[in-house]
């Protein structure tokens, strides 16, 4: 605490690093910016002390945590950076970035397809589960089982057909990111 009460006073910057998922709550004053007017600057309380507070101050916090999850309460009063990205996923978002300023309609059409992708492999999903819910509810000969005949006959009709749509939609994704392709070059 005497390292970061200087960095107030002084203006400096200080760094605490590997912090784990619980803060101490000695640092609250600092992270909710608690300051207060005195006169003609601030001042801030921390533990029983009464400090000035400089506005070059900056404080930074660190973890070797590699997905932390903060409670809301501190992700308010921080902003997380995480720098475990790839130069490869930086390289793709920057592209998104060019393209969407670039060529709106393709990444629009981008981000349709995404979309699509993921309600009709939920569509998917949730006919699995209600099939399996049905067999395990099931007693008796499983053939017999009218609705579960019916569910099972509806089912494969809806995954054919979702399985056509994405073909389709997998052939449009390679046009688009064709054309995209052609960006890499601002994007790198």
């Amino acid at each position: 605490l005497r390292t970061l009460e200087l960095g107030i006073q002084f203006g400096k910057w200080i760094l605490l690093e590997n912090i784990g998922i619980n803060l101490d709550p000695a640092l609250e004053p600092i992270l909710g910016q608690q300051k207060v007017k005195d006169g003609s600057g601030f001042t801030i309380k921390l533990g029983d002390k009464t400090i000035t507070y400089n506005d070059t101050f900056k404080f930074f916090l660190t973890t070797t945590l590699s997905n932390p999850h903060y409670s809301p309460e501190t992700s308010v009063k921080v902003t997380l950076l995480n720098f475990a990205i790839t130069p490869t996923g930086l390289e793709d978002q920057m592209l998104g970035i060019v393209v969407a300023k670039e060529r709106p309609d393709l990444e629009e059409k981008k981000t349709e397809l995404v979309v699509a992708s993921a309600k009709m492999n939920k569509t998917l999903k949730d006919i699995e589960d209600e099939i399996l819910r049905l067999l395990s509810e099931s007693s008796g000969d499983v053939l017999e089982d009218d609705t579960l005949v019916n569910q099972v006959t509806n089912s494969k009709q809806v995954s054919e057909e979702i399985n056509e749509k994405q073909v389709v939609a997998k052939a449009t994704e390679i046009g688009i990111d064709e054309a995209r392709e052609s960006y890499r070059a601002v994007a790198y």
